[in-house]
């Protein structure tokens, strides 16, 4: 149904969050003060796709994740996990340019749920702080 709607498709394997995790990642290190360990953490988040997808697969999660990073920051956006490759000795378990899509719509709306709980959790640690301590008021 979603796919009669909206038809756009984005990279999948893992590529998308992990292309996302390295964007976010270089904005992060353009904020000053306390809010870049925030967006860093939250990109750093995304790379839990990948990883578990190699996990699934078989395959080293460190090197898999090693040598995604490499092929995004040499401009392979495209680049995701090849689960294809395990057992197969000296293989990198990523492929340059994936051959697995995912729905743009579906992805988005999987984002924009992650952000939600992100800033839900934020809003109740910022109540949480404000609270003045040793509240109990006598009577």
């Amino acid at each position: 149904r979603a796919a009669c709607k909206n038809g756009k498709l984005v990279p999948g394997a893992g590529a998308t969050e992990m292309e996302l995790s390295l964007k976010i990642c270089a904005f992060a290190d353009t904020c000053p003060g306390l809010d870049q360990y925030a967006i860093r953490a939250f990109g750093k988040a995304l790379e839990v796709v990948p990883r578990t997808l190699a996990e699934n697969a078989g395959l080293d999660q460190g090197k898999v994740l090693a040598a995604l990073v490499a092929a995004h920051a040499n401009g392979k956006a495209c680049a995701g996990v090849d689960i294809d490759a395990m057992g197969i000795d000296g293989a990198t378990g990523v492929c340059d340019e994936t051959k697995v899509y995912d729905l743009y719509q579906s992805k988005a709306s999987a984002f924009r749920l992650a952000i939600d709980a992100a800033v839900t959790v934020l809003r109740v640690d910022q109540i949480i702080m404000s609270k003045a301590a040793g509240g109990g008021g006598g009577m």
